[in-house]
């Protein structure tokens, strides 16, 4: 079930709702409401995945456990072991192996391996539970509450990464009995807004990109404009897929009284490098800062290991985003940005705010080539077309308006969560408008399958 389907909106949520709120102050089984929701939601997508999730689940408790009676570091370092051998196998085995033939001269047959939806989001929340436990954390929660915070469907698959302190401390408010109309509202509002970004913007814009790299995959010349045209869609459609989910999945999490922390601060609104990452996908970039980057050394041990620990952090981030080398080498681009970026910083350089954004963006933009291309000699012909080297050329760029209102909204208008939460107050009059358009997506949407969110693949 996506959460922007007829059956999950008008199905799954209605239901999951009404019994959690029907279990009024009772902790326990509100807690055993979200927990068998979100195996049930899980498994809608293949019940094949389920067993991986809730046995790295129970293991990881056992483990905590184990380490909450006998005060062994060992358990911890073992169960993050556990987590990163199992995100490896599953999700890198078959691109290692490619490359270890490769190099022998061989071609690997890739072996049927099962990929489960969301492993890389649900792993990297186990083990930054573990680490933190491993760093004084003294609080071992019981299994009922580590599971409904492991698997608690709004991020379940593709975030925001939550940790433990941020949302099993919200499992211990007592719930007052009746419905909180107020979280709910704010919720639907800020899915609606989320609806919104993805069905009525990404996917309209999704046409352009989607048709331009698969020509650039077959070595069709673009020209400059159909390079550029296909970069500036894709930029747009990446963010208001994303932050369309990001929206959605706090706003579930709120209409069952829960905060989730924001994922995206307006990105496309940076100054400079450093600034876009302290922006975009913030719940990756802190956990990326918190579990490798300060490990490693950080910037403690001198400003050559500094800028080597912000490289690697980088290209384990882009690895992370996939199993392809174009993923890290994307990582690799931003981290050699960023490595830039501080070192000018530290001399003092400054750019007039104008010309950091536009440089900032322009990179952002050339990034996500590298991002999107299927692999690298569609990416070097892309490139080579917003250089200019493939003439000026022309592109017919479908949906215009709906291009142009997205770019508006991104970059002129408030970030949703602004908009929904902080300004707008709720209030009767604002039903209807909202009622309205949520109906409109829903209508929009469709029956049938509606596309998914790009970060899925993740």
């Amino acid at each position: 079930m996506l959460f922007n389907s007829q059956i999950f909106l008008f199905g799954f949520l209605p239901v999951v709702l009404a019994a959690y709120y029907a279990c009024g102050t009772a902790r326990q089984a509100r807690l055993l409401v979200l927990v068998v929701a979100s195996l049930v939601f899980y498994a809608s997508w293949n019940w094949h995945y389920v067993p991986l999730l809730a046995g790295l689940t129970l293991l990881n408790w056992l483990l905590s456990n184990a380490y909450g009676r006998s005060g062994r570091k060992g358990w911890l370092t073992a169960g993050v072991v556990i987590n990163l051998a199992t995100l490896c196998v599953f999700k890198y085995a078959n691109f290692l192996a490619t490359n270890i033939d490769a190099l022998f001269g061989r071609v690997h047959s890739p072996w049927p391996i099962l990929l489960p939806l969301g492993i890389s989001f649900f792993v990297f929340q186990k083990i930054a539970y573990l680490v933190d436990l491993r760093r004084g954390g003294r609080r071992i929660h019981g299994l009922l509450e580590f599971a409904a915070f492991v698997t608690f469907f709004p991020q379940l698959i593709a975030g925001p990464i939550v940790r433990h302190t941020e949302i099993v401390p919200q499992f211990d408010r007592a719930r007052p009995t009746g419905t909180p109309m107020q979280d709910i509202a704010r919720g639907l509002a800020l899915i609606t807004a989320g609806l919104a970004k993805k069905a009525g913007l990404a996917d309209s814009i999704a046409v352009n990109p989607d048709a331009l790299f698969a020509l650039a995959a077959t070595g069709q010349p673009l020209g400059l404009v159909g390079g550029w045209a296909a970069a500036a869609c894709y930029t747009l459609q990446i963010y208001l897929d994303f932050s369309g989910y990001s929206d959605m999945a706090i706003g579930l999490a709120l209409m069952f009284g829960l905060k989730l922390p924001f994922n995206f601060n307006a990105p496309y609104s940076a100054t400079s490098l450093r600034d876009f990452w302290h922006r975009w996908h913030m719940t990756l970039s802190r956990f990326l800062r918190d579990y490798l980057y300060i490990p490693l050394g950080g910037n403690r041990r001198g400003e050559t290991r500094q800028m080597g620990n912000l490289a690697a952090t980088m290209l384990l981030g882009g690895l992370w985003h996939g199993a392809a080398w174009t993923f890290v080498a994307w990582g690799g681009l931003h981290g050699a940005g960023l490595v830039v970026n501080h070192l000018w910083q530290r001399a003092g350089g400054r750019l007039p705010r104008a010309a950091g954004w536009m440089l900032t963006l322009l990179f952002v933009m050339v990034g996500w080539v590298l991002f999107r291309a299927p692999d690298f000699h569609a990416a070097w012909l892309m490139m080579g077309a917003m250089a200019g080297l493939q003439g000026v050329g022309h592109v017919h760029v479908r949906n215009a308006a709906v291009v142009m209102l997205a770019a508006l909204c991104v970059f002129i208008g408030p970030t949703s969560q602004a908009a929904m939460l902080d300004r707008l107050a709720p209030r009767p009059w604002l039903a209807l408008p909202i009622g309205a358009a949520l109906a409109f997506l829903v209508i929009l949407v469709g029956g049938g399958i509606p596309s998914e969110f790009i970060y899925f693949q993740f």
